[in-house]
């Protein structure tokens, strides 16, 4: 233990057309090993003049190619370097794991040829007392051809060092090579800027415009406004007081569906609220993948009980009679979808010849296990409470008789507010998404969970914001079908996520049929997730903002 090794030869394989045709997509794609010791990831130094101090890259390339030349080089000789400090008397802790690869076509001394069964002849082209340098390895390439023999090689270094057992990660979280960090702050910082000027701006005009309207609509009229202009007088009222009669009346189209999805939003939002700030005090290790997404699922699961509450209330205040099947519907939707779209995703990927990446058949067990064993029975007591609460009030009652929608003008149309109503939101987050799709597809490390958190309650306000903006403009012009309208609005935000996120897979620069369906797959999961919670804040911002208004009246 701990004794440096020089030329070390591992094995010698010899590659056939196929396998060396292999190799050359690989390193076109940039594919890197990814080695590990005592559960780090090997790091490799990133030679390049844009970063003043030492830059990593997690793993190392599988080799090069030469422009000049033309040619396709193989990595097969390894410098690794472990660093390491005296932790406890009869023991060490591993604190660092570096590679340094090297593309050496390496010769035996005197020429001889080794077929493998016997004890190998000395190399020419590496020394047992030192560790292979560029010098040595820079006119003795691997270029790949036909019939390529490959004999790798390694040396390992052991050295101490003083870096504590806590901070052994710190490289790996720094690892910014995507983006420098001045442009990611940078973007980030001015994006926010931004979406809060924008938030100031309309809120301003939204209270100046309330506060003149409610101040017209309560005047109590007097002599003098019988002998002035007639646009003055009271009775000409004009605007969202006339549909205070119809504006709490409950949808005609899909009331059910409309309460199964602000329930599962409720669910999703309170998550990812809880989980983000998790990881930003620091709950959840950045470097372990794995426990961010076990305690997502792990919330997500304990979470259905706000999902059936909220849900079961809210049809209760629709007046719906057939609680059991919302009930049903909201344990089962966005779950069983996902599971649904997850299963077939895994499955072609299992089905991939090749494929490592399948996530096993038990793993799936306890994913149906949490699923029918904790969240569904959550969903039934929290929809038990709900309707065991009283319906929501309103302040104002609705008519027997609908009031009639006049034809609007184009830019307050369904259509024309949905599809704006999403590209505030989205430009409150659409900077910080770049990095989150890096971490999960370019196997970059995400840490900056702090800023996430931030990032999530601009986005928050935003959705909130303009949908009572656009809800505003919408009963000025006397139109109270507010209710899906106002969970579109904020929810086609994900429709902006998803045509990110295709824009952003042009630059993964892959050409396998699996890798698109694999990505276009899970990205449409985590948006129908963004639709459900983005709309679900838009919708209680909406009915928010119609209890205050209406409720600050007087009505006949």
């Amino acid at each position: 233990m701990r004794t440096d090794e020089y030329c070390k030869i591992l094995c010698q394989v010899k590659l056939n057309g196929g396998h060396v045709a292999q190799f050359k997509r690989s390193i076109d794609e940039a594919y890197h090993h990814n080695w590990i010791v005592d559960n780090i990831p090997a790091a490799s130094v990133i030679d390049t003049e844009a970063f003043v101090t030492t830059s990593y890259s997690r793993g190392f390339p599988v080799g090069y190619y030469d422009r000049l030349a033309g040619k396709h080089y193989l990595y097969n000789h390894a410098n690794i370097v472990v660093e390491y400090h005296e932790a406890v008397p009869d023991g060490n802790r591993i604190v660092g794991f570096y590679v340094e690869p090297f593309s050496v076509d390496h010769k035996f001394v005197g020429g001889t040829a080794w077929s493998g069964n016997e004890d190998a002849p000395a190399l020419e082209t590496c020394s047992i007392f030192e560790p292979m340098d560029l010098d040595r390895a820079k006119d003795h390439g691997l270029a790949l051809t036909k019939s390529t023999k490959v004999l790798y090689t390694y040396d390992i270094v052991w050295k101490p060092s003083n870096i504590k057992w806590a901070s052994r990660w710190d490289i790996y979280l720094s690892m910014d090579n995507a983006v420098p960090k001045k442009v990611h702050w940078f973007s980030i910082v001015n994006s926010l800027m931004i979406v809060i000027c924008l938030s100031g701006m309309i809120a301003m005009i939204l209270a100046r415009n309330l506060r003149r309207d409610i101040s017209q609509y309560n005047r109590v009229p007097t002599d003098d406004d019988d002998d002035g202009d007639i646009g003055t007088q009271p009775s000409e009222e004009t605007g969202w007081k006339l549909v205070h009669q119809d504006v709490f009346r409950p949808p005609t189209t899909l009331p059910m569906l409309l309460c199964v999805f602000v329930g599962s939003g409720v669910q999703v939002l309170v998550m990812a609220l809880a989980t983000i700030a998790f990881a930003a005090v620091g709950f959840i290790s950045p470097a372990n993948r794995g426990s961010l997404m076990f305690v997502m699922l792990l919330l997500f699961v304990l979470m259905g009980a706000f999902a059936g509450y909220h849900c079961a209330r809210l049809y209760k205040s629709f007046k719906g009679q057939r609680w059991q099947r919302a009930t049903v519907a909201t344990a089962l939707l966005f779950p069983g979808g996902s599971f649904i779209v997850f299963f077939g995703l895994d499955l072609t990927l299992a089905s991939y010849e090749g494929s490592t990446g399948a996530v096993p058949i038990t793993t799936l067990l306890a994913l149906l296990a949490l699923w029918f064993g904790i969240s569904v029975p959550l969903v039934f007591l929290g929809a038990y409470l709900g309707f065991r609460k009283e319906p929501l009030e309103f302040p104002a009652k609705f008519s027997n008789i609908p009031r009639l929608v006049p034809t609007a003008p184009w830019y307050l149309s369904t259509t024309f507010t949905v599809v704006i109503g999403g590209v505030l939101p989205f430009g409150a987050c659409f900077v910080e998404l770049f990095f989150i799709l890096s971490s999960m597809w370019m196997d970059q490390y995400y840490y900056v969970f702090g800023f996430t958190f931030l990032v999530f309650a601009i986005l928050i306000v935003t959705c909130a914001e303009i949908t009572m903006v656009l809800l505003y403009f919408q009963l000025c012009a006397e139109d109270y079908h507010w209710w899906w309208r106002s969970f579109l609005t904020s929810g086609s935000t994900a429709a902006y996520v998803f045509l990110y996120s295709s824009f952003y897979f042009s630059k993964l620069e892959s050409n396998l049929p699996i890798t698109y369906f694999l990505y276009f797959g899970y990205m449409g999961i985590i948006s129908f997730g963004i639709f459900l919670f983005t709309g679900t804040v838009g919708f209680f911002a909406a009915l928010w903002f119609n209890v205050v208004i209406f409720g600050s009246i007087k009505v006949d």
